[in-house]
């Protein structure tokens, strides 16, 4: 059994994400992201207990999703590594909107972009908004 538990924690450590980095969960702190289980997310707290007589320290994230409003928990030891997105940002000129499509212009490269519409922001033809990705995925962060 412990043969296979082994053999298991290095495919894990050999297996890498594009687009990510790996940290130890002790340098994460409040604010920054995290990715599990594929999708990007954003710690909203970090609580550790002390270590047991026979464990180590663990750590409990609290995390809200950056592509939706999903909440979840993650527990781990203090040293366990965890996946942490290269996150892009940028502005962009928006051209038109069709349906639930914003049309852009991103201001860096020049080069044409479509971004899912978020509720709650005020996005007109010819305003400019910010943008962010990670994971290959794309959200409008700000409307200027």
């Amino acid at each position: 059994m412990k043969g296979n538990k082994r053999v298991a924690k290095q495919e894990i450590r050999g297996s890498s994400m594009p687009g990510t980095d790996r940290v130890e969960i002790r340098t994460l702190k409040v604010g920054r992201f995290c990715v599990v289980d594929e999708e990007a997310y954003k710690i909203l707290s970090i609580s550790t207990s002390k270590p047991g007589k026979h464990g180590s320290a663990k750590a409990r994230l609290e995390l809200v999703c950056l592509f939706s409003t999903k909440k979840i928990s993650h527990v781990g030891t203090v040293t366990d590594k965890i996946y942490v997105p290269i996150i892009e940002k940028g502005t962009a000129m928006v051209t038109h909107m069709d349906g639930d499509e914003v049309h852009a212009l991103n201001m860096r490269d020049h080069t044409m972009m479509i971004l899912p519409m978020e509720e709650g922001l005020n996005i007109e033809a010819g305003k400019e908004i910010m943008w962010m990705e990670a994971l290959d995925r794309f959200k409008i962060i700000r409307d200027h």
